[in-house]
């Protein structure tokens, strides 16, 4: 689902500002004081179907001019609309999210209609029944295509939204330093199957390096490369391999369908976009049962919480056999956190598990307690903690002490790494 930009002649930004509040005060001053609520919204929606197209491409171009601001300011996010923005425009600078005082305040009547704008008529019916939606939009500026990845929701009856940017280029592969081990697993060349996991909290940067190793594929082996995503980000161009698109809600209805539907489009690597339910859990596992290449996402913070988590999301009567298969069939899973790093910006921490014999066995025995030792054991293998990779980045003087200490999820063995005279 994305919706984009009408193309038109770029106006000044002051002119798009000064026509597009002229359009807002005229939709305000129809909307009903005794209408409040999700009807409040559905009337506002109403408004903005019914405007004509030339209101509704004004519109549009006075959202994308806080778009494009943030590739002038190197935002990851926007936020704006709801009660909790408070009218103002919200951005994330290098990991600290800030409103922008240079914006003038917008009322919530405004900000609904500026979000509705961007919706179409499906999305609207959507955001009114689920109160939320994911979509994707885009910019064309010139020669440059910008796009987003957009969440609406309501937030106290208010419509609010938040739009994360993605990236132009693809940051490459071998940036990320890798070792020899996790890039056979990763790729095609050396390995035909298996689960390979990244996971990470939101905005950790797990995206990133799904794409790079899906550019990987792309430019070193000849296949095909099916991604079912929700909603699909960077868009990959075929080159050695054809790479097929498929966003939930907009080509395939649900993860599990594109997943399932993926086995009988003769792919060599099937990448879930993020494995957020059981069912999808299941889906992943069994595809790679029966010998498929699948690349996936999930919200842990750890390589052992990412075990944890995926025996936890299915019923006690099933674990065992969960438990069993996906020891079989993961590979590698890449855990990572973006760190402040001293120089303002942000830098990748990560922990990597290989699944080896003993990793294996772990699982399958249940003592998954065991695992943290073996990853800390293992660096000439190609794994390492995240307190491991902290101390690595705290030594190349990259982080601070406070964000080393911050971010680590074994406080107390970060403290043995670095020793009582670091802390």
């Amino acid at each position: 689902m994305e919706p984009s930009a009408p193309t038109q002649s770029r106006l000044s930004d002051d002119d798009v500002q000064v026509r597009a509040r002229d359009v807002l005060r005229n939709m305000i001053v129809q909307i009903p004081n005794s209408v409040f609520g999700l009807e409040r919204q559905i009337f506002i929606g109403d408004l903005v179907e019914k405007l004509p197209m030339e209101s509704k491409i004004v519109l549009r171009a006075y959202i994308d001019s806080f778009l494009l601001r943030m590739n002038v300011i190197s935002a990851s996010d926007i936020d704006f609309g709801g009660y909790g923005s408070q009218g103002q425009i919200w951005y994330r600078i290098h990991g600290s999210k800030r409103p922008d005082p240079t914006i003038d305040k917008l009322t919530f009547d405004e900000t609904n209609i500026l979000i509705q704008s961007l919706l179409m008529v499906r999305q609207r019916q959507f955001l009114y029944e689920n109160r939320n939606i994911d979509f994707s939009y885009m910019i064309q500026d010139g020669e440059t295509m910008f796009r987003f990845r957009a969440d609406a929701y309501l937030d106290l009856d208010q419509v609010a939204l938040n739009m994360r940017a993605i990236n132009q280029s693809i940051r490459p592969y071998k940036a990320f330093e890798f070792h020899p081990n996790v890039t056979k697993i990763v790729s095609l060349a050396h390995t035909k199957e298996g689960l390979t996991l990244v996971t990470g909290i939101t905005g950790s940067g797990k995206s990133t390096t799904l794409d790079a190793m899906i550019d990987l594929n792309n430019h070193t082996v000849d296949g095909h490369i099916v991604v079912v995503s929700s909603p699909i980000e960077f868009v990959h161009r075929s080159d050695r391999c054809i790479v097929r698109h498929r966003e939930v809600g907009r080509d395939v209805l649900s993860f599990k369908d594109g997943a399932v539907e993926a086995l009988r489009q003769d792919p060599d690597i099937i990448v879930i976009g993020e494995m957020r339910n059981p069912e999808t859990i299941m889906t992943a596992l069994e595809i790679t049962d029966s010998g498929h290449k699948v690349f996936s996402t999930l919200h842990t913070a750890s390589a052992v919480e990412s075990i944890d988590r995926i025996i936890g999301e299915v019923p006690p009567v099933e674990q065992e056999r969960v438990r069993n298969r996906f020891a079989d069939v993961c590979r590698c899973v890449i855990s990572q956190k973006l760190v402040p790093s001293i120089d303002g910006k942000r830098v990748l921490a990560r922990e990597v598990l290989i699944i080896t014999a003993s990793v294996r066995s772990a699982i399958k025995n249940n003592n998954t307690g065991e695992i943290y030792q073996m990853i800390q054991e293992s660096g000439e293998m190609g794994m390492t903690t995240m307190e491991q990779d902290l101390k690595r980045l705290y030594l190349q003087k990259k982080v601070s002490l406070e964000n080393v200490m911050n971010y680590s999820n074994n406080k107390k063995r970060m403290q043995q790494l670095l020793g009582a005279g670091a802390v």
